[in-house]
């Protein structure tokens, strides 16, 4: 199957996932560094936008930096970011339980939430490493006393070097069974995260593009909020498991090495 990429070299703005797109854990994928050169040299506008909420932009940059990628610290925005952005604007100067990162814990801080494990306002929950039965235990508790379950992000699953891990939703699954309450996901797909996006491009819907390796997060996000969007099998979604879904992206490849090209074939 043979996709020309002209349409899209045309887009003045992209809108980039990292896992499973730029790297795998410390990995760097191939054909990132043609493709961060090109954007550079085509003069395109662009951000990544990530679903993980363990590491602020700066310690985003320095890891691409280490990587070998020079990508400066506002090119970068977080589900971090956006859940506490999301949270100063319903509830300024309230208090959460917090399970997470400091990527994390750093964003509600700067946002002027304050770090509350007895009567908080809401439990937000993110990706950790250092997730135990007590704190699982503690959130389950504030959430049935009446603190608000918020979710980081959706995603169930996430690449990792050694395959695919856990992610946010399967992490928060026992608070939200044991408290028979569903959280609400502040990343991708929904809308917050993406008005952002092109808030910060400074550009229209119909002059982007979406790329990323999932079709519940990334591709539906694209389709819902009108932009173009750029399927890689560089991460969670293979050609197989692509047609588990009812939407289709506007372009499916390899990595995003095959972007600079003219034209590119799958399978």
């Amino acid at each position: 199957m043979k996709t020309e990429l002209k349409s899209l070299h045309e887009k003045k703005a992209f809108i980039c996932d990292m896992d499973g797109v730029i790297y795998h854990g410390n990995r760097l994928l191939p054909g990132v560094p043609e493709f961060t050169d090109w954007l550079k040299q085509s003069g395109k506008d662009f951000l990544f936008l990530t679903n993980s909420s363990e590491r602020a932009p700066r310690e985003l940059a320095q890891k691409l930096r280490r990587m070998g990628l020079d990508i400066s610290e506002e090119h970068f925005y977080t589900s971090a970011l956006a859940t506490a952005a999301f949270l100063a604007s319903q509830c300024p100067g309230g208090s959460v339980y917090v399970i997470g990162e400091p990527g994390l814990v750093n964003a509600l801080y700067d946002a002027g939430l304050s770090m509350n494990d007895y009567n908080p306002d809401y439990v937000v929950f993110g990706e950790t490493r250092s997730l135990s039965y007590e704190k699982i235990e503690r959130a389950a508790e504030l959430v049935l006393k009446g603190a608000k379950l918020i979710g980081t992000n959706s995603d169930i699953t996430s690449p990792g070097e050694r395959g695919i891990i856990p992610a946010c939703r399967a992490l928060i699954a026992p608070i939200e069974l044991a408290t028979n309450r569903n959280a609400y996901f502040i990343g991708k797909p929904n809308p917050l995260i993406m008005r952002h996006a092109l808030k910060t491009l400074g550009c229209h819907h119909a002059e982007a593009a979406i790329i990323g390796d999932r079709m519940d997060t990334d591709i539906i996000a694209g389709i819902e909020s009108e932009l173009d969007t750029v399927l890689v099998l560089s991460g969670v979604t293979s050609l197989d498991t692509l047609n588990n879904f009812p939407y289709r992206p506007n372009y499916i490849l390899n990595g995003v090495g095959d972007i600079p090209k003219d034209e590119v074939e799958i399978g």
